[in-house]
């Protein structure tokens, strides 16, 4: 069962991205859709963290979708919960040594949680939080 709530990114190349995800995350792939031009990703469900995130390749010729501009800011940030702090920094590490881009290092917050933010290769944001202890 889908969760009542879940992003759906739109992201080019899609297969680069599921492998950046299941590599950063340790995202399960749920569900697959290739198009029929067989170079595209129609549909994709990744579990990451408990919680579905799904994707898909630009279809222009189905509607206004685009991927994000290189150096756009984007309006939507992907907020991931995780139980411990190692856990934010080692998926941050993950993330920069594949190519994302840091915003926030790893830093413990006032408001009391392990925070961390980086920017996929794809033009994602991605929140990191843990509680500290």
């Amino acid at each position: 069962m889908r969760p009542p709530v879940a992003p759906y990114l739109t992201v080019s190349p899609a297969m680069a991205a599921i492998a950046f995800y299941t590599t950063v995350f340790g995202a399960k792939q749920q569900a697959l859709m290739p198009a029929l031009d067989g170079l595209r990703i129609m549909h994709c469900e990744l579990l990451i963290n408990g919680g579905s995130v799904m994707l898909a390749d630009a279809f222009p010729e189905f509607g206004n979708t685009r991927v994000p501009v290189p150096g756009e800011p984007m309006t939507v940030s992907v907020s991931l919960e995780f139980e411990t702090s190692e856990e934010v920094d080692l998926v941050f590490k993950r993330a920069i040594g594949l190519g994302s881009k840091g915003e926030t290092n790893p830093t413990n917050s006032f408001w009391g949680t392990r925070l961390a933010t980086f920017r996929d290769p794809f033009g994602h944001r991605w929140i990191l939080n843990a509680p500290l202890g």
